[in-house]
């Protein structure tokens, strides 16, 4: 018998499979279709302070081997968020789930974590830093080691869990960033978030998405997500979670010796909503080929 079994900041999961935020909603929706508590957990939809429309459409661009979305962190708010979105995920899922917070500022993101920390539902916080600063030029905190680790210093002071940040690529030294947040308290990292990009219709002769250009995912970002991951295991000493064209479970075993703890899928989600099943379903069988018995065994194997 193979164990699929995984640990991330302490909390147990039965296999390491976490769908990505943005692509699962807040769980129940995909509830309707399976039985969800085969997953590890998930990470739900980005949630902020304040309620957000999102961008103008059109969001969404499809390009070789992956997509570019500019959804625009579109969500209720956090109040929404603990009437009415929580209580309905918790008569279907069972094991706890990751909140994905994003902010505009530092009181954004303190604000958000506290009030979400309070629900005992909530297993993990992942703190997305690649959302732009407003009060500071525009610069996405997670582009800045100092920026980031601001950030997870201020969450990591008014929360209870495990605080996960998570990176964006866009970014020349992920390494600096990713040791920034593990001196200011992190008890994770999550990467990668998408790579910017854009797609033009030649016909028009103008740019696909109406924000011109947006968060590039898929297949064809593994091997960067790859880099980094491997890059970070080595220089930090907290779980990562790995991620970034994510769609097998071939992948899943990838992700893991390159020095994940746990894996998310995304895009993946999008194009056929049973992925994350499908892997978790299929993970013995590669697990088996590759003469593995223990995945808790290969984290960080490839060092």
């Amino acid at each position: 018998m193979v164990s699929l079994k995984t640990n991330l900041c302490g909390i147990e999961l039965d296999n390491p499979l976490i769908p990505a935020s943005g692509t699962f909603g807040f769980g129940y929706e995909f509830a309707q279709i399976y039985d969800i508590n085969c997953l590890g957990t998930f990470s739900f939809k980005g949630t902020t302070k304040e309620p957000r429309f999102g961008n103008p459409t059109p969001r969404i661009a499809e390009c070789e081997r992956g997509m570019i979305n500019s959804v625009g962190l579109q969500n209720p708010g956090v109040d929404k968020v603990i009437e009415q979105e929580l209580p309905k995920l918790r008569k279907c899922f069972f094991k706890p789930v990751m909140a994905n917070v994003s902010g505009f500022s530092v009181e954004d993101y303190v604000y958000t974590c506290e009030r979400l920390d309070k629900m005992d539902n909530i297993g993990w916080f992942e703190v997305n830093v690649s959302c732009p600063n407003v009060h500071g030029g525009g610069m996405s905190f997670g582009t800045s080691p100092e920026a980031a680790a601001e950030v997870t210093r201020a969450v990591k002071a008014v929360t209870t869990k495990p605080v996960i940040v998570k990176l964006s690529p866009n970014v020349t030294d992920i390494v600096s960033i990713a040791k920034a947040c593990e001196e200011a308290g992190a008890d994770g990292i999550s990467l990668i978030n998408t790579l910017l990009g854009m797609r033009i219709d030649l016909k028009t002769k103008k740019p696909v998405v109406a924000n011109k250009m947006g968060g590039f995912s898929g297949p064809a970002i593994k091997p960067v997500a790859l880099r980094m991951v491997y890059q970070v295991y080595d220089a930090v000493k907290i779980p990562i979670v790995g991620g970034g064209g994510v769609s097998t479970a071939e992948d899943v075993i990838e992700m893991m010796l390159a020095g994940a703890s746990a894996v998310e899928v995304g895009a993946a989600n999008l194009v056929d909503p049973y992925a994350c099943k499908k892997i978790i379903e299929d993970l013995p069988r590669v697990m088996e080929k590759y003469n593995i018995t223990n995945l808790k065994d290969i984290i960080g194997g490839a060092h």
